[in-house]
């Protein structure tokens, strides 16, 4: 193993809730309702795909860049005012990790998302890359995004660890070539069978440096 690439939220943030909510109280505002078969089909999606699929699902009159406005302003607003709400042991595992290994950041966010979590958390200067879905055609469980974090770090994609929560991620980095370790997230856990297709999985991110060191 040469690099390890994390997914972001609800492997560094526990932020799946946040998109969640977000999602709610605006289809509230428009008098529709979003459930958790709506979030489900959205997982890992990149924003041109699950805005395109919340003004279909929604039945919205508004354009779907003023759909994308509103949720990623919701999101911002909400890293602004609360600050970026930290797995347990993130920064720890992170720190640790990046004196041993490159480190890259694959999320289904696009970037001003990713940026606002990292400088939040003060670790952005400690990955080496950021890659946002929203770079590549589709989103998770394709395994574009990786594909292109392997690139960029310059290390094959069978040499790289990914850490991931939801079983689009999981998907995503195994048709990579990846081997990828899950880490269930707490207030959304992942779909069935997403831990029997993930390489290992551990209960706390705080556990990971001392796995690999094994």
């Amino acid at each position: 193993m040469q690099a390890v690439v994390f997914d972001l939220d609800g492997v560094l943030v526990d932020t799946e809730i946040w998109w969640d909510e977000v999602r709610i109280e605006f289809a509230a505002r428009a008098g529709r309702v979003w459930s958790e078969s709506d979030r489900a089909a959205i997982m890992g999606s990149n924003t041109r795909q699950w805005r395109s699929r919340m003004r279909r699902r929604l039945q919205l009159e508004v354009s779907e860049d003023e759909i994308e406005r509103a949720v990623i302003d919701g999101m911002l607003e909400r890293y602004a005012r609360l600050g970026p709400p930290a797995i347990e042991g993130a920064v720890e595992a992170v720190h640790e990790l990046a004196g041993r290994f490159p480190l890259a950041v694959a999320s289904s966010s696009p970037p001003r998302i990713i940026e606002a979590a990292l400088d939040g958390l003060g670790v952005r200067r400690l990955f080496r890359t950021i890659v946002s879905s929203d770079e590549v055609r589709a989103g998770k469980p394709a395994p574009d995004v990786y594909l292109l974090a392997a690139h960029r770090l310059g290390v094959r994609p069978e040499a790289c660890l990914v850490v991931e929560d939801s079983l689009n991620g999981v998907l995503a980095a195994r048709a990579a070539g990846m081997r990828v370790v899950l880490v269930p997230n707490v207030s959304i856990p992942p779909a069935p069978g997403t831990r029997e297709s993930a390489h290992l999985v551990l209960a706390r991110l705080a556990d990971l440096p001392g796995a690999l060191a094994g």
